[in-house]
């Protein structure tokens, strides 16, 4: 299934029953009788231009001082009168109709669980990951979660190495400063994320913060969540939420020959959402933050691999999850929990010892040709010199702050002054504890 117009509109019944597994309104009778009343629309402006074409080829015959060449005239102005007035009528219906369009969420992949809220999401069985033991019997084990766990925002010294407060003082809630060592330890973080993505393929990139309505559009930040984005309304411009939206619209209306793909990159940024109407103890200290720091990992592929790329890709952020000893688990998202790009999504989520609550750590996402039809990013059969829309992928590998967290909370020492910091990490710092 497709969100293409032809397919839309010879399939109506599917459509109302893709968007209906979704929580996204979505009022399919009301945009299919404005796609109707559009095409009634434009079939009438083009009759008339084409009665304007052959009324002015007619003139262009006619003697200049001819009583009819006069008759001719006036009758072509007042042609012109009806035409430049249908056609203002037709651009404010087209207008009409593209954000009714824009607002259809994309549909669930067939394979999606079907379900209505986050507790219908499908947990997908690893033996290696149940925190009843202390040690896994799979491809890794993970460490056991210290004793000594405390929620991070409880360890004593935390506000002096993350300060909130000064954070308020010259941003605002939600904006901490990370002070001395803890700011080694996100910079370590990143450059590991980043080193991982590198080794597997994906290739960096640094991208602009901003980006402009047709960017966000393009992804499905728009319209679908325009009031949690920061704006620079001036500029038209929007502090991007993601590395995605920037990453995927590096392409915009771009064309790849077949042999070019797969495309993988990848990108740090600080990501910037306002988070409107979260609140209570689930979004103290860095479980929920206005602007943290992330690498995302994106994809271009072809769509018969749409599926392979996406068990791969989860994978990718899997790994980074498992070389830092951290116990998660895998959700398969249901259709009514699913983004309003997304076709079909997993989530990772760390065990946070301290809070004793998975924290959602990265999604890993397919969105089949949505994204590519709206940022016109296409690539060409070699065979057939045929073009056709590129699938795209993304996933967070990964958001820091949660991780942070679930390192600090599951690797609390004894004393509660120290934290143990993974091998991986090592390169990056040094030392084998970090001291509040």
């Amino acid at each position: 299934m497709t969100l293409d117009i032809q397919w839309c509109r010879a399939h109506p019944d599917q459509l109302r029953a893709g968007v209906a597994q979704k929580k996204f309104d979505g009022d399919i009778d009301a945009f299919l009788a404005l796609d109707f009343e559009w095409r009634q629309q434009l079939s009438q402006v083009e009759v008339l231009r084409a009665e304007q074409n052959k009324a002015s080829e007619a003139l262009s015959r006619l003697e200049k001082s001819s009583e009819s060449f006069c008759s001719e005239v006036e009758r072509l102005r007042a042609l012109s009168r009806r035409l430049k007035a249908q056609e203002e009528a037709l651009h404010q219906l087209e207008a009409r109709w593209e954000e009714a369009f824009l607002a259809i969420p994309n549909l669930p992949h067939p394979s999606a669980p079907s379900g209505k809220m986050a507790r219908d999401n499908r947990e997908i069985p690893q033996p290696y990951r149940d925190l009843r033991k202390a040690e896994g019997d799979g491809p890794y084990k993970p460490q056991a979660v210290s004793p000594q766990a405390l929620p991070h925002y409880e360890i004593p010294g935390f506000g002096r190495a993350i300060d909130f407060a000064r954070g308020a003082k010259v941003s605002g809630a939600g904006f901490p400063f990370y002070v001395g060592d803890m700011a080694r330890l996100v910079r370590a973080l990143i450059a590991f994320f980043l080193e991982e993505a590198r080794s597997r393929g994906y290739i960096e990139l640094l991208p602009p913060l901003f980006v402009n309505a047709p960017s966000a559009r393009a992804t499905g930040q728009l319209p679908d969540k325009e009031g949690q984005m920061y704006q620079a309304s001036e500029d038209g411009l929007y502090a991007v939420p993601t590395a995605e939206v920037p990453v995927t619209n590096f392409f915009r209306d771009e064309v790849f020959e077949a042999k070019e793909l797969p495309i993988y990159r990848c990108a740090y940024t600080p990501c910037f959402r306002r988070e409107a109407g979260s609140w209570g103890k689930e979004v103290r200290g860095l479980n929920r933050l206005h602007q943290f720091d992330k690498v995302e990992l994106v994809k271009w592929v072809e769509p018969e691999r749409g599926l392979e790329e996406l068990e791969s890709l989860r994978a990718d952020a899997e790994m980074l999850l498992q070389k830092l000893e951290l116990p998660y688990r895998v959700l398969e998202i249901c259709t009514g929990d699913m983004g309003f790009p997304h076709a079909k999504q997993y989530d990772l989520e760390v065990w946070a010892g301290g809070q004793k609550r998975w924290l959602e750590v990265s999604s890993c996402s397919y969105f089949t040709d949505f994204q590519a039809r709206r940022a016109r990013i296409r690539f060409r059969d070699g065979k057939t010199g045929q073009t056709a829309f590129v699938h795209t992928l993304n996933g967070s590998g990964l958001a820091v702050p949660r991780v942070l967290a679930a390192l600090l909370e599951n690797f609390l020492q004894e004393d509660r002054k120290s934290v143990a910091i993974p091998q991986v990490l090592r390169p990056w710092f040094p030392e084998e504890y970090l001291h509040f």
